[in-house]
């Protein structure tokens, strides 16, 4: 199909992803500007229905980013933290039973006191807000899905998805081409799997020399508790049950604001049995006996899911490259232990955004910005990371029991002596590449949900708002669909229908398919998580984005 030329805008700078990395990129950018007296055009795409309709964290927020960035913040009547930590508990679970872990074995860097509990969806929407007033403009619902470059090969930009096309292929009635939105520097702020992001590591080697970048995903459910059962400010996390000891992951409960539970459940996507399924784990989890009575009289309000960048130190990509760079957890930039990325976030964009207007200021565009890459590990966020760097890889290679025990003593000794007794230790293998054959696993097998404390996929896909246009094309892209029989189903048994926390991918019997089994997906369920990306054993599904602001709407998440 012959497609017209797209329409274009120019700015200093486009930032791709309202999160808070690119909306304190933006902030920084703008505030720079007013310090000045200069102009500092700034652009922000964002491919929600909303600011803040995709992002999703547990959260516990450290506001050391958002101190940096807006001191005031706290004595604002519209600031969207207002829960702070009273208390913090670590509980070790085993099938019926658990112990509390006090927190004088952990490291003071493990401590959420100061810390502040909410909803990341509802601080991003304020520092949309913020940014609007100082003058950005976020164009949300707007999908980024092409890399422009210009002859040298540097990024110029980008532009965003047609509208109006057809799943056929062709183009509807109500078609629309796509914006190009060209500058002298983009930042990519995707989140974890960016879809643009990883066609920047492959295009520039971003990841050359460095560690494999390693995953979890985080099941979340919102709920409001009965009066009785909320203690605002309480702060909750365990590990062990329901996984078993070589898959690791772990729960976190917080409550907050009016009667608010944030409940939700992380899977480390090394783990090793296809028949595995994240979301059952995390509805096992709320029947332990030491959990579920928090739940009662209760009701499950929200729900959602999605990726976790997890290799840390080791494993953060060159963050620039000609025209641009990468920032929050496009970067990587989660500390896994402390299961905390925010602050991070924000403040690598700042940083992005001071090396961008220093680099304007003295008349430079489209070149490298490497005072932003030599200056992170540095930092706040590299000392954040540094004293981190060894809990995944110790966990990963010695199980959930012995491997927590020598990343807490790694960590104190990081603490106290500023060195770790094990260097800085590889990740190992790439998740993708940690399943076994189903032959080789015992299969697990799950009870079924009761609708009052455990959930049904589809019933939680209801809550979380998801929509996508049907007829449109496929966003999520099956390289080739004879591997993913033979491999995917055949060897591993279809861990797709398992890992997805949506529903999305089902393996369905068809007399009339060639092998008696079909492939069916049901992209409308798809929360945007971007599991299967990471976690198809042969690497065989491509996430991209979908037409327009389609996807989930997270209210409070």
């Amino acid at each position: 199909m012959a497609l017209p030329e797209r329409e274009g805008m120019d700015f200093d700078v486009v930032i791709v992803g309202a999160g808070p990395a690119g909306l304190a990129a933006a902030i920084r950018l703008r505030q720079i500007a007013a310090e000045r007296g200069e102009e500092i055009s700034v652009v922000v795409v964002e491919k929600g229905s909303e600011v803040g309709a995709h992002i999703l964290s547990g959260a516990v927020v450290d506001p050391l980013g958002l101190d940096t960035l807006l001191p005031e913040w706290r004595d604002d009547p519209d600031r969207p933290l207002k829960t702070a930590v009273e208390r913090d508990e670590f509980m070790f679970l085993t099938k019926n039973s658990g112990i509390g872990l006090p927190n004088v074995f952990f490291p003071r860097l493990m401590s959420n006191h100061g810390n502040f509990v909410g909803s990341l969806s509802n601080v991003t929407k304020y520092l949309g807000r913020k940014a609007e007033e100082l003058g950005v403009e976020i164009y949300p619902g707007f999908p980024a899905s092409e890399v422009l470059y210009d002859e040298r090969g540097a990024v110029v930009g980008i532009a965003t998805g047609d509208l109006g096309i057809g799943r056929s292929g062709e183009a509807r009635d109500d078609f629309t081409r796509g914006m190009e939105l060209r500058a002298k520097y983009t930042i990519f702020g995707e989140g974890a799997r960016g879809s643009l992001t990883k066609t920047l590591v492959d295009r520039f080697g971003l990841n050359r020399d460095r560690d494999h970048q390693k995953y979890g995903i985080g099941v979340k459910e919102l709920w409001q508790l009965a009066p009785g059962k909320f203690q605002p400010g309480l702060v909750q996390h365990t590990m062990g049950w329901p996984l078993p000891n070589k898959a690791g992951g772990g729960s976190w409960l917080y409550h907050f604001d009016d009667h608010l539970l944030s409940v939700g459940f992380v899977t480390h996507l090394n783990y090793e049995n296809p028949t595995l399924s994240p979301f059952e784990e995390f509805q096992r989890f709320k029947t332990h006996p030491m959990i579920r009575e928090v739940f009662e009289g209760g009701k499950r309000i929200g729900y959602g899911a999605r990726a976790i960048m997890e290799g840390g130190w080791q494993s953060v990509p060159r963050l620039v490259f000609p025209g641009g760079c990468l920032v929050g957890d496009s970067a990587g930039f989660v500390n896994v232990p402390r299961i905390k990325g925010s602050h991070n976030a924000v403040l690598s964009g700042m940083q992005a955004a001071d090396a961008i207007a220093a680099a304007l200021a003295a008349g430079r565009q489209g070149d490298e910005l490497t005072d932003y890459e030599s200056g992170w590990r540095d930092s706040p966020i590299g000392r954040d990371l540094k004293a981190v760097r060894n809990v995944k890889p110790l966990w990963s290679k010695y199980g959930t029991l012995v491997g927590v025990g020598l990343g807490g003593i790694d960590m104190w000794s990081t603490t106290i002596f500023n060195a770790s007794l094990f260097g800085t230790l590889k990740h190992g293998k790439p998740d993708h590449a940690c399943l076994k054959p189903l032959s080789e696993v015992t299969p697990i097998v799950y009870p079924k949900p009761d609708g009052k404390l455990t959930f049904d996929r589809l019933s939680s896909v209801y809550l979380s708002n998801t929509n996508h246009e049907e007829d449109q094309p496929p966003h999520l892209q099956v390289k080739d669909m004879g591997l993913q029989k033979s491999s995917e189903h055949d060897v591993f048994g279809g861990p797709s229908a398992r890992y997805c926390p949506a529903g999305v991918y089902e393996w369905v019997e068809d007399a009339s398919a060639g092998d008696g089994v079909r492939y069916q997906i049901n992209a409308q369920n798809c929360v945007h998580c971007k599991t299967c990306d990471i976690k198809d054993p042969n690497q065989n599904i491509n996430w991209v984005t979908p037409e327009g602001p389609g996807g989930p709407n997270y209210p409070n998440m």
